[in-house]
């Protein structure tokens, strides 16, 4: 094989033992591909395989939930339960037969869980809802979920699991000065905030051992009285301590992506890395950096001048599968890319239909949406 034009993207990474063999990963991406009730689907196995052929070092899936009262969607992949383990299995073998390594995101939505009774650390109003106050018992109960949670990815077969510390899911609400506002020993100060997500962590490593659990991670919500780096900075470090074997870092909530700051932010090209930057300061753990990362170019910068160690690629890597084979032959003029003006695949979802993308060429979409159950 020639020599990659980009050397720095394509360097190989140990990750706690897990060799990753370029820079390239498939961050998480909700396009909502899993059948009615979380399960497999033809159309999210297909999908998973064709990005793990893409050449990228690592895929990690989205978003599967550890409690049914805890999922987003009625489309959020189930990992509840035993008796999604089989799907779970077939899901990362689909992965590997495409050469790549297989991650899976778990997690609890709280306040803004598809349910009629959201739970979240304190009773904060969201969209109209105000979820009720976790009781320390349901506490306990929930980080018990995702260690058992965390056992089942192991057992299926991946190659790592990762706890969705981001855009504003439970995780995440306890750390926010916004949505804890908790009198009790997980609220207040930040040293209390963050006792939650470091607990989950401790019960998820006693499940699984050595296995290498990763954590994507809510830098800046993006709002005047939201979590910001000069706290979240004091989590980064006591995950390093705990063993955390990367932080994928990421800025915004549900409440914060729509604001018409944020939306003009989020059409920029790398407009995440600064927040990856500025967690790499304070770390020596591998730092994921994500974002509109649309070119090789970008990437190749962000770690040569040491913001990130990986690049995660969600929509720019959907958009066009062959991201990584294009950037190493040094043709990237040749890259489809996620336009920042278009939205078509935010709006089918919204609406329950297979995310799809206008820049497709026509055979992959009638794939796509032939596979949709």
């Amino acid at each position: 094989m020639s020599k990659p034009i980009y050397q720095n993207l394509f360097k190989p990474l140990n990750l706690k033992g897990l060799r990753l063999k370029n820079r390239i990963t498939m961050a998480p991406l909700y396009l909502g591909y899993a059948a009615e009730g979380g399960r497999m689907s033809p159309l999210l196995l297909h999908h998973y395989h064709e990005m793990a052929k893409s050449g990228a070092s690592m895929i990690m899936v989205e978003n599967a939930t550890v409690t049914a009262n805890g999922s987003g969607s009625p489309r959020t992949i189930r990992c509840d339960h035993s008796r999604y383990l089989k799907g779970l299995e077939t899901l990362a073998d689909a992965i590997h037969r495409g050469k790549s390594r297989a991650g899976l995101q778990i997690n609890h939505a709280g306040r803004f869980a598809y349910v009629s009774e959201p739970v979240a650390p304190s009773a904060v109003p969201t969209f109209g809802r105000t979820p009720r106050a976790l009781t320390k018992r349901e506490i306990t109960t929930i980080q018990k979920q995702f260690a058992k949670a965390a056992l089942r990815v192991k057992k299926a077969g991946f190659d790592l699991v990762e706890l969705h510390g981001g855009t504003g899911y439970l995780l995440a609400q306890f750390v926010s000065p916004r949505t804890n506002k908790r009198s009790d020993s997980y609220g207040g100060q930040i040293e209390n905030r963050i006792k939650f997500p470091l607990e989950v962590l401790k019960r998820v490593k006693d499940a699984v051992g050595d296995f290498p659990v990763g954590y994507r991670f809510l830098v800046n919500e993006w709002l005047p009285d939201g979590l910001k780096e000069n706290e979240s900075i004091f989590l980064a470090k006591r995950l390093e301590q705990e063993g955390i074997a990367y932080i994928s870092a990421m800025g915004g909530t549900y409440e914060s992506f729509f604001l018409p700051e944020i939306v003009t932010k989020a059409k920029r090209v790398g407009y995440m890395v600064s927040l990856a930057a500025a967690v790499k300061k304070n770390v020596r753990i591998p730092v994921i950096a994500a974002g509109r990362i649309s070119t090789p170019l970008k990437a190749e910068s962000i770690l040569r001048e040491k913001k990130a160690d990986l690049i995660g690629l969600a929509r720019m890597l959907w958009v066009d599968p062959e991201w990584p084979q294009k950037a190493r032959k040094g043709e990237d003029r040749s890259i489809t890319k996620c336009s920042p003006k278009c939205d078509a695949c935010f709006q089918l979802v919204m609406k329950g239909k297979p995310a799809y993308c206008p820049r497709w060429a026509k055979d992959r979409r009638t794939t796509y949406q032939g596979l949709f159950q």
